[in-house]
């Protein structure tokens, strides 16, 4: 699994994998870190987040910057989005990563190089195409069970869903 070291911390900074029921950053910081470790996905964006129910690693959510809440990605959503680094639930603090080479839940036919919808599971996407539900800025970079079970790898560029009636 990827080792995200930030770049340029500040002391006291909550590790890129880890959760925690103390706010340790203002929320909505945005850092960006490094992979350390064998599967060296190289350099991404990580946005601080509230967690919410049911989040695991990899899930795929979307936020608001307003009160910088997540919501697991479903049809239908409309903002910004990000995959979570930690089993972030609610009542906790976390990680998702905005940009860079990601690591999110997809179902069981996602295919490499596939485009990003979100599906009727919560937090998790297809390359089925449903209009209105591409996850834009985003591409798959594996077929699904790379690099393990359930999960799968993508190029994201601080991707965003708008609920738009084109595929």
């Amino acid at each position: 699994m990827s080792d995200y070291q930030i770049v340029n911390p500040i002391v006291g900074m909550q590790n890129i994998a880890d959760t925690s029921t103390t706010q340790n950053q203002p929320l909505g910081t945005i850092v960006e870190a490094v992979d350390r470790a064998s599967t060296a996905y190289g350099a991404g964006e990580f946005v601080y987040l509230k967690g919410v129910a049911s989040t695991a690693v990899g899930s795929f959510v979307t936020y608001n910057a307003d009160d910088n809440s997540t919501a697991l990605l479903a049809a239908d959503a409309i903002g910004p989005v990000g995959t979570a680094m930690s089993a972030n639930v609610a009542s906790q603090y976390g990680w998702y990563q905005i940009s860079g080479k990601a690591v999110g839940k997809a179902l069981t036919s996602y295919a490499d190089n596939g485009l990003v919808y979100a599906t009727s599971t919560a937090g998790s996407i297809d390359d089925a195409v449903v209009s209105g539900d591409r996850v834009k800025l985003a591409i798959g970079a594996s077929a699904v069970d790379t690099p393990s079970s359930g999960l799968a790898e993508f190029e994201i560029q601080r991707p965003f869903m708008d609920d738009g009636s084109s595929a």
